[in-house]
């Protein structure tokens, strides 16, 4: 598994260079004392493994900017996409000025996955309120505009992104944002892949495909449920990963009543990835959030199998 001595570590993505499985995660330090001060001192750091087991520390990838700039206050989850001899890194970003409340979407550029440099057109991606809630306070407790998760379909690169629509019950905006872009650095805002209604965010989605269906994972946790779905189906709220499946990889996704793919009540394990299938099953991991007694654990699983949804 992945731990640091020093450091909390939690959201955290793949990309795959050769042999070598190289992992991007959200971490703060341990001397913080206080787990809930971990957002607000978030930097990205870097491993790499062969095995998805032994991990090899490598220089941090992105951290805050200097003080003024759009992301000066702290990093946060994103992906990392490969594109014509060079990768890209995308990221969540907030800042002082807006008291950590306003996230937006920035980029940084390698070609070694070792050096990276913020793209000086930063940020690449921002909320547009034809479709998605800005900041209020009365209805949430941030304006959500984070975790891209950046593909290539059909000759252009698209993001998903965690959002929230800016009308209906405060309690169940929460989709999957889309936006669209030909070149990777320029980005047109678009609808959202997914309905509103049942949770108050989808956090840290990620595509997969499955049996030649796509397939949307996200992650949700017990205080994200809208009364609506608790009515519905009549069951308490739960923390996990969950899929809904699409006609398309553009969607559009249908939600269902029992998405779930690993969940528990106390919410054990979160933000989990899907990293290789076979026929029949998937590796997975996730890092592990909170212990039976409520403390916070900070620390990245190993890799385990889960059947196919």
């Amino acid at each position: 598994m992945l731990e640091l001595k020093d450091k909390w570590v939690w959201d955290f993505w793949f990309c795959r260079e050769a042999d070598s499985y190289h992992i991007f995660y959200l971490q703060a330090p341990r001397s913080l004392g206080d787990e809930r001060l971990r957002h607000f001192n978030a930097s990205i750091g870097h491993a790499s493994s062969t095995d998805l087991i032994n991990w090899s520390i490598l220089p941090d990838a992105i951290g805050p900017g200097i003080k003024g700039e759009w992301d000066d206050l702290a990093t946060w989850t994103g992906c990392t996409i490969h594109k014509d001899g060079e990768w890209y890194l995308f990221y969540t970003g907030v800042n002082q000025a807006d008291s950590g409340l306003v996230q937006r979407i920035g980029v940084a550029i390698s070609k070694d996955l070792i050096s990276w440099k913020k793209y000086a057109g930063n940020p690449v991606i921002e909320a547009d309120p034809r479709w998605y809630e800005l900041l209020n306070l009365n209805a949430w407790h941030d304006q959500a505009w984070r975790d891209p998760w950046v593909f290539e379909y059909d000759g252009q690169f698209h993001a998903f992104i965690t959002a929230r629509v800016k009308a209906g019950p405060t309690d169940g905006r929460g989709v999957i944002a889309h936006a669209i872009s030909k070149d990777i650095l320029d980005w047109n805002v678009q609808a959202p892949v997914t309905e509103p209604g049942d949770f108050g965010q989808l956090e840290v989605p990620q595509l997969v495909e499955v049996e030649r269906k796509p397939c949307l994972i996200f992650s949700t946790d017990k205080f994200s449920h809208s009364r609506a779905l608790l009515e519905r189906t009549g069951k308490p709220p739960i923390t996990g990963t969950a899929c809904y499946m699409g006609e398309t990889p553009l969607g559009p996704f249908t939600r269902h009543d029992d998405p779930w793919l690993f969940e528990n009540s106390g919410g054990t394990l979160y933000s989990g990835k899907f990293i290789e299938a076979t026929e029949l099953d998937w590796t997975f991991m996730a890092f592990e959030n909170y212990a039976d007694n409520g403390e916070f654990i900070g620390r990245i699983t190993n890799p385990f199998t889960i059947k196919s949804p």
